[in-house]
């Protein structure tokens, strides 16, 4: 019967910073959106009310 060998990396390796700095940048701005958002949608709703 043959018999197969799965090579796990354990590890990986950061070559460069600079994409997970972009990745960060990305994420704050997308956090920051969505808080805007729902204030906003917050005081329309406290101006309907």
């Amino acid at each position: 019967m043959a018999q197969t060998q799965l090579k796990n990396k354990t590890h990986t390796e950061v070559e460069d910073g600079s994409s997970l700095k972009g990745t960060l940048a990305s994420v704050f701005f997308v956090g920051i959106f969505i808080v805007l958002t729902w204030v906003g949608v917050y005081f329309l709703y406290l101006d309907r009310f």
